[in-house]
């Protein structure tokens, strides 16, 4: 029953799976005979190359980059044996400063992150506009719910000196209700346990109720009364 409760607050963030930006492209050759003797070079559409995000990439930012498999061959040499390999991407531990949140956060980063971040004209900036599936990052998607729930609840500290300038922010875009950006980024666990929690009632002692019934027939018992009032 409660995951019912749960369906329209996480239906875009956890059941909906959309496809990623492509990272990772190798072009792909198939040799066609054409005449006798002659091979002509077509180039195929790229291959998609498939990621492996490990565990330790949800806790930065990795721009969507993650470990790839394959094969090379042993000393160059492509007449000899294949072996398996792993490429990962280099890392960088960079602070990163939150104008939102008014706080810098050391972050796990890749060049490609810092390049992503320029594009998008600063670090709020490339939290709020970059989907789920290309952050891949629950770090990211804490940092977006969080931005998410300051601007929804348009918080005065943004712009202490001069709160009129929340109007004219260009992070304005952004806004959504209060009620959709506490629930953004939350695991379907999480999900779960905030919903059980919201409906969670302390159980009510059973003196409080009779008290609370007695007053209302007393109450209801003094009105039906008719008042007697005294001449002078």
């Amino acid at each position: 029953m409660i995951y019912i409760l749960i369906l329209p607050h996480t239906t875009p963030s956890a059941t909906k799976s959309a496809p990623g930006a492509t990272i990772f492209w190798s072009p792909g050759v198939i040799y066609v005979p054409t005449l006798p003797f002659f091979v002509r070079f077509c180039p195929l559409k790229c291959l998609y190359t498939s990621i492996h995000h490990p565990p330790e990439s949800q806790d930065g930012l990795w721009g969507g980059e993650g470990w790839i498999s394959g094969f090379r061959y042993a000393k160059d040499d492509k007449l000899s044996t294949r072996l398996r390999k792993s490429w990962k991407p280099q890392l960088f531990n960079r602070e990163l400063y939150s104008e939102i949140l008014d706080q810098k956060f050391t972050v796990t980063v890749t060049a490609r992150t810092l390049d992503l971040i320029d594009a998008a004209f600063g670090f709020d900036f490339y939290i709020l506009k970059t989907p789920k599936q290309d952050l891949n990052s629950k770090f990211g998607m804490d940092l977006k719910r969080a931005m998410l729930l300051r601007l929804a609840r348009k918080d005065t500290d943004l712009y202490p000196d001069d709160p009129s300038q929340f109007k004219k922010s260009t992070t304005q875009q952004f806004e959504i209700p209060e009620e959709e950006a506490e629930w953004m980024g939350l695991s379907l666990e999480e999900a779960v346990e905030k919903q059980r929690l919201l409906e969670k009632k302390d159980p009510e002692p059973l003196h409080n109720s009779l008290v609370k019934k007695l007053v209302e027939e007393l109450t209801i018992k003094k009105l039906s009364e008719p008042q007697i009032v005294e001449k002078k």
